[in-house]
This record gives C-alpha cells, sequence and structure tokens, in this order.
C-alpha cells in the first residue's frame, strides 16, 4: 500500500471512529477529499474488512448510511497510529540534527 492511500486510510479509520454519522459527503468536505476519491478509498477499507456501512434504520432517507469501525478496523487504525507517530518522531529528529547543524554553522561564522 503507498504512503498516499495508508494516509487516507488513517484520515477516513481516524473520522468514522469520532462520528460513525458522518455521510460520504460530510467526509469529503472535512478531509478536503473528492467524493470520487472519498468512495473509492471507503470500498477499498470495506473490501478490506475495516468498516461496515449500515442504512439508518429510521431514516426516509435510504440513500444516507452510517460507517461503523470493525475490530479489524480499530486493529489496524492503532497499527496506522503508531506508523504515523514512528515517522513524525522521525522527522523531528530528523530537523532537529538539521537546526543544531544550521546552529553550529552560524556559530562558526
Amino acid at each position: 500500500m503507498n504512503k498516499n492511500n495508508t494516509e487516507s486510510q488513517f484520515q477516513i479509520l481516524r473520522k468514522i471512529a469520532d462520528n460513525s454519522k458522518l455521510t460520504q459527503r460530510d467526509l469529503s468536505k472535512e478531509l478536503g477529499y473528492s467524493l470520487g476519491k472519498l468512495n473509492y478509498v471507503i470500498k477499498e477499507l470495506q473490501k478490506k474488512g475495516l468498516i461496515k456501512m449500515r442504512n439508518f434504520k429510521n431514516n426516509s432517507n435510504k440513500e444516507k448510511y452510517m460507517y461503523i469501525l470493525t475490530p479489524k478496523g480499530l486493529i489496524e487504525k492503532t497499527k496506522i497510529t503508531v506508523q504515523f507517530m514512528k515517522r513524525k518522531m522521525e522527522e523531528y529528529d530528523e530537523l532537529k540534527k538539521e537546526l543544531n547543524n544550521s546552529k553550529k554553522k552560524l556559530a562558526k561564522n
């Protein structure tokens, strides 16, 4: 899975975990994704068994769905979160080294 797709899946899993009643339109607006991209990623998450879609039972608009994180989806979200945090910590360490090297160069001049 490529980095952008992993990041998209992570963002969608986070949003669904926070509020399972968001519509695709709501999710696309909040995440800044086109409806096409969002629909594609949601279908991939469903194929992997990470989310389930359910109709709102008491809603007259049967096109509205509720997205539910499956136990497998929760585990995957946790794994992706850990990977994301590791990557950000590595980026922070690299930036800190760069900053320290720049400070040393400036101090020499």
